[in-house]
């Protein structure tokens, strides 16, 4: 096997493999564009929609820190104004029943939702309580201290006697005479403050001064401390480390990743708010879910868009880069094809110009077959028009000697008809040498208007001679006016005297010897019939065959090329020429030849 088609094809695939790999890196890069783009696209879209998240989720939490200062708010004042009440500053003094104070201060007490309320004189001695809860370790406290000092206390912690959370509020009661006599608390539940949230949709907690979540809508975050463990474990059971989340500033937005459970958002908008007045600090979690989504969407809508333009004018590439190929692969076979139809075009020039040349010489051999038809047919009616002309002379010979006898007698006028018997003789001997003549020179001019009739009378003045003197009669049923068609009148001569001749030829062994001649016109044909009397057609399929005859071998006439010469003759008019048999006898030859219109004498 040779190497070279290997080689060629290797070099073929060569390109295609760098247009692959092209192709591979380009879609890569566009990929990895529009990865990049739609990644930006989220982030914008992210950035975007945590803006009105965010206002949503402080919105969430200013509402629910006003909801916690007004329930505090109101503890708040129920201490003060039940510390203001008459019987309750009267059992401080000692002028009342504590009985009839504990019912009001019970009453008081159910009907606020309070969790316990206390009286404490100023030594820290108890006076009454709606639970009975114990009395000592109060004094000191921050929230005692200060009322004792005439304004409201207030502390939050776990209460080991309570076993829950609560907000301590206390008020100062004052003698008549002005000075602080008494301490009145007011114990609120923590759990019914933090219901009124609970199950929220936002998670939210409140946390103290040192990061302890004391309040919050969802339980697992409550006595979680945020940084470092607070000092005053006292004040909480159990306090442990936060849910393990990471803060992550997206402008001014923080956004967390929390792995706290089901009940808590992995991604959440963190949003604080400082409580002084409560000494807490608020916390909402906002699941950033809607806005990823709405992010990813975006990022997805301008992928979809970016990968289908792509995709358009990767496929526009493509369908160019293939045309381009095919375009090339066409004008490189144009191009062959060019130079193989050059070749052909130069070789079908010169077979052109050689069946040129071979036309030019058939069109002369035919030229000469014509004319040595014509000389053939002028031979054969030598001897008839060497009678037809030495009858003329004879008669002329004798009236000229006649003649010169009367004009020696001094008849005249017998010579004056002699003369004029000359003359006449004479114009038939130059109409018979005319029409010879005519038949015997060369035709080349175009076909034009010819009068079919005087082509027949010409014919059949030609052979008259021979008809003569074979004893065959020539009918010929002549039209009273000329008949144009179109042809050659030289040639259609020939064409008649050939159809005429073989005629002749035909019936030499025939009783009957006729000849009959019609010409009719067809409307825009014109039919001329030759009818013999001979033996018929033997092959009518053969007859315009070159070199077909019946004629016997060796006779001078039987070349077989008469009527071949006359069928061409036909042709070169627009015309036909047909041979059958008639069922009377004989044999019919019909030549049809275009009409020629016309027109009426002015």
């Amino acid at each position: 096997m040779p190497v070279w088609p290997l080689q060629e094809a290797l070099a073929k695939l060569h390109p295609m493999r760098v247009f692959r790999r092209a192709q591979f890196i380009m879609i890569t890069a566009f990929l990895v564009a529009v990865t990049g783009f739609a990644g930006a696209v989220w982030w914008y879209g992210y950035g975007a929609a945590l803006g009105p998240l965010e206002q949503r989720a402080r919105a969430d939490l200013a509402l629910a820190s006003d909801s916690l200062t007004g329930e505090l708010r109101r503890f708040r004042e129920l201490a003060v104004l039940t510390a203001d009440h008459p019987q309750v500053r009267a059992v401080v003094a000692g002028d009342a029943r504590a009985m009839d104070v504990q019912d009001v201060i019970q009453e008081i007490a159910d009907k606020t939702g309070a969790l316990d309320i206390l009286l404490i004189s100023a030594s820290g001695s108890g006076l009454m309580a709606t639970q009975g809860a114990p009395f000592g370790g109060h004094r000191g406290t921050a929230h005692f201290e200060r009322a004792m000092d005439g304004a409201v206390g207030f502390s939050f912690a776990y209460s080991p006697a309570y076993a829950r959370r609560t907000f301590t509020f206390a008020a100062p009661v004052f003698s008549d005479a002005g000075p602080v006599v008494g301490v009145l608390l007011i114990y609120a539940d923590a759990d019914a403050v933090e219901s009124v949230w609970r199950g929220a949709r936002p998670a939210l907690f409140f946390s103290d001064d040192q990061g302890v979540v004391f309040l919050s809508n969802r339980s697992e975050l409550v006595f979680r401390a945020r940084g470092a463990m607070p000092e005053q474990r006292g004040r909480y059971p159990d306090v442990s480390p936060f849910v393990d989340y990471r803060a992550q500033a997206i402008g001014e937005i923080e956004v967390w990743q929390v792995d706290g459970g089901r009940y808590l958002p992995k991604h959440a908008l963190h949003v604080a708010l400082d409580l002084p007045v409560i000494g807490m600090t608020g916390e909402v979690l906002v699941d950033v879910a809607p806005a990823r989504q709405l992010a990813a969407l975006q990022a997805a809508v301008v992928a979809t868009v970016c990968l289908a333009f792509g995709l358009l004018l990767f496929f526009a590439t493509l369908r160019r880069r293939t045309l381009a190929a095919l375009n090339v692969r066409l004008e490189r076979r144009v191009r062959v094809r060019t130079a193989e139809l050059r070749a052909v075009n130069a070789d079908l020039r010169n077979e052109i110009a050689e069946r040129t040349a071979a036309e030019a010489r058939l069109q002369k051999a035919q030229d000469d077959l014509v004319q040595a038809g014509k000389l053939a047919a002028l031979g054969q009616m030598s001897a008839g028009i060497s009678h037809e002309l030495n009858q003329p002379l004879t008669a002329i010979r004798s009236f000229a000697e006649n003649a010169q006898g009367f004009l020696a007698r001094g008849k005249t006028d017998v010579a004056a008809q002699n003369l004029g018997r000359i003359s006449e003789l004479a114009r038939r001997m130059g109409r018979i040498i005319s029409n010879l003549r005519a038949f015997a020179r060369q035709e080349v001019e175009p076909p034009k208007d010819v009068d079919i009739v005087a082509v027949v009378d010409a014919v059949l003045e030609i052979v008259g001679p021979r008809a003569s003197q074979d004893g065959i009669s020539l009918i010929w049923d002549r039209p009273a006016s000329p008949l144009m068609v179109r042809g050659g009148e030289v040639r259609l001569q020939q064409v008649i005297l050939n159809l005429v001749s073989n005629g002749m030829d035909a019936m030499e062994d025939s009783t009957l010897k006729r000849i009959t001649i019609a010409v009719t016109p067809q409307g825009a044909r014109t039919s001329v019939s030759v009818h013999d009397t001979g033996p018929g057609i033997t092959e009518p399929e053969k007859i315009f065959d070159p070199f077909y005859t019946t004629k016997a071998v060796g006779a001078a006439e039987g070349m077989g090329l008469g009527l071949s010469i006359s069928y061409g003759l036909v042709q070169s008019f627009g015309g036909m020429i047909r041979g059958r048999n008639d069922p009377q006898g004989g044999a019919v030859f019909t030549v049809e030849l275009d009409s020629v219109s016309q027109k009426e004498p002015a």
